[in-house]
């Protein structure tokens, strides 16, 4: 099969054959059909993470937004058979733990993160390998094309998972969304049929554009504040007060403590953007000011697989598009330019690999 791997951080990929990957007992082969590009992918291809004992190594496989069809399962595998068409979530539980029995599988202690260690090689491949299927294989609709579903990959589920499941996002609430590109562009419109007032916050006024055609309400442009403004100030004006909730979708120092000052008395912040070289995985808070305020900071990754009916029901009900978020499609050898183009936030809305 042909892969692209991570030969060093920064680099070009390089689109080589590889073996096919056959299943493990419990696990099962997916042959991809559409594969997304992420933030988090060039967080991988960058080699951030260090600071967390999280950088991805050489020679590994990158990709983590699959959608396709099952061709081949472990003797222990029940639920799925050659020819399921599926969705794989990146956050791979084992199945077992506590955390997966309880439906967290994203934060399974032995779990493994598709595309970004050795022991999960990633999607921007022919084929995948997926360990523990009866537990993390989602079975895909019938109504869900392979491009949409791969959009869903990480992004899409990630803003599901924080803005439904976590801050518990409800009608009537003030969402501020600091950040339009892939995953903040689902959250605008998952914000919006959920039943929010959306506030989407960026510097680029062709992803403000794309977030209010996704249901924003409002916008924030940092390149058009007076000088005497800032995006909380601008928020709290637009919102009578602050947002309910307000979700960094960056992870910048900025967009952080933007989005915490942003809100109101007993307001939440999520944190789902991860931070760069600038930050190490270190922002500063005003943690006074958010006590005496009670103001909650939540993180979320992710989402569990169990969740999917859930997101999938959302979809159906509301007839939101997740495929209106996919601006190009590529071929595998293009994506190590797409990556790089993300250095400079190049990219608009959500790129997916559907020529392998």
């Amino acid at each position: 099969m042909r892969a692209a791997i991570l030969r060093d951080h920064g680099e070009p990929l390089a689109v080589r054959e590889l073996p096919d990957p056959e299943p493990e007992p419990d696990g099962a082969v997916v042959r991809v059909e559409a594969g997304g590009v992420c933030r988090s992918d060039w967080h991988a291809w960058a080699g951030h993470g260090e600071w967390a004992d999280d950088r991805v190594p050489r020679g590994q496989v990158l990709g983590h937004e699959p959608a396709g069809e099952v061709v081949a399962v472990g003797d222990e595998v029940d639920r799925f058979r050659p020819g399921d068409r599926v969705v794989v979530p990146f956050s791979l539980g084992d199945g077992t733990c506590p955390h997966c029995r309880r439906g967290a599988g994203n934060a399974c202690e032995d779990g493994r993160a598709l595309g970004f260690e050795a022991a999960a090689p990633g999607a921007f491949a022919e084929r995948v390998a997926v360990p523990a299927a009866d537990y993390n294989l989602v079975g895909r609709p019938a109504w869900l094309g392979a491009t949409a579903a791969a959009a869903l990959g990480c992004r899409y589920m990630t803003a599901y998972h924080a803005l439904a499941e976590r801050a518990n996002v409800s009608g009537g609430d003030a969402v501020a969304v600091h950040g339009c590109g892939g995953v903040g562009l689902s959250a605008v419109q998952i914000a919006a049929a959920l039943g929010a007032r959306v506030i989407a916050v960026d510097i680029d006024a062709a992803a403000l554009s794309l977030a209010r055609e996704l249901g924003a309400d409002e916008s924030v442009s940092l390149g058009s504040l007076p000088e005497e403004s800032s995006v909380p100030e601008q928020i709290r004006d637009l919102t009578d007060g602050g947002a309910d909730i307000s979700l960094d979708a960056l992870g910048i120092a900025e967009t952080c403590r933007n989005s915490v000052r942003s809100l109101r008395p007993r307001g939440t912040h999520v944190q789902v953007g991860l931070t760069t070289d600038a930050e190490r995985g270190e922002v500063s808070l005003p943690t006074d000011w958010m006590t005496r305020w009670e103001i909650s900071f939540l993180g979320s990754r992710g989402m569990p697989p169990t969740s999917y009916p859930d997101l999938f029901a959302l979809i159906e009900s509301t007839g939101i598009d997740p495929g209106a978020l996919v601006a190009r499609e590529l071929s595998l050898p293009e994506v190590s330019g797409r990556l790089a183009a993300m250095d400079e936030y190049e990219v608009a809305g959500v790129e997916v690999v559907t020529e392998f």
